[in-house]
């Protein structure tokens, strides 16, 4: 089925892309670190993104090369890498667990900015993981247990269920990690930043890992 017309934006007009580039000028490529110049931006996100600053998309691959993508959370980053939880049952963990490769893209719709991340992935320590699953809210540590995430669930009721039985479970005791529940840390090789210009004259900056350190270069859009 074709969309109506429409239903699909229209592109912006001279006037809003004049508007926007105004308001848009000042130079943003300017740390020769990858990590430290996405700190500044997440900065920059955290004070106007409405929602979730640190949502990223997860992209993996299963057996078959056949590409997945999801919005995850990120949850702590520094040159080590950049750290997410699941269910290690879930699509993702199980994808990561067969190919341990991915790509992570931030877009930031308010500051008009994007943040590609491409690297190799590995198990973040179990007392870290530990340490996280500890900081979040009960009722969420219980949810960790009770779901058997990615798999056929047979109706909203069974898994309100499974909550009830595992609340009931830990009472008011300790709930702790599962084991089948941890993190991963993206080891990043490939950063791109983008930042929207007018007339889709974007700017685009690759820092690339080597041998020597990281190397940049800039993109046509």
């Amino acid at each position: 089925m074709t969309a109506k017309k429409d239903q699909i934006p229209p592109s912006p007009s001279a006037e809003e892309y004049q508007a926007a580039a105004d308001a848009n000028e000042a130079e943003i490529f300017d740390k020769a670190n990858p990590y430290a110049l996405f700190g500044d931006w997440l900065a920059d996100a955290k004070a106007k993104e409405i929602n979730d600053p640190n949502a990223m998309a997860l992209a993996t691959a299963d057996t078959d090369g056949l590409p997945d993508v999801r919005m995850v959370l990120l949850k702590g980053f520094d040159e080590n890498g950049f750290v997410f939880y699941t269910n290690l049952d879930s699509a993702k963990g199980r994808q990561l667990a067969d190919n341990p490769k991915a790509a992570l893209c931030f877009h930031w719709k308010s500051l008009r900015r994007q943040v590609r991340i491409r690297g190799t992935v590995s198990p973040v320590d179990p007392d870290e993981a530990d340490a996280y699953f500890a900081s979040r809210a009960r009722d969420s540590r219980i949810g960790a247990w009770a779901s058997k995430q990615s798999r056929p669930l047979e109706s909203r009721f069974a898994l309100e269920k499974a909550v009830a039985r595992e609340a009931a479970k830990f009472g008011l005791g300790a709930v702790p990690r599962p084991d089948f529940w941890s993190g991963f840390r993206l080891n990043p090789l490939h950063f791109e930043f983008w930042r929207d210009r007018p007339f889709r004259l974007h700017d685009r900056l690759v820092f690339e890992r080597g041998e020597a350190g990281w190397a940049t270069q800039r993109l046509y859009p």
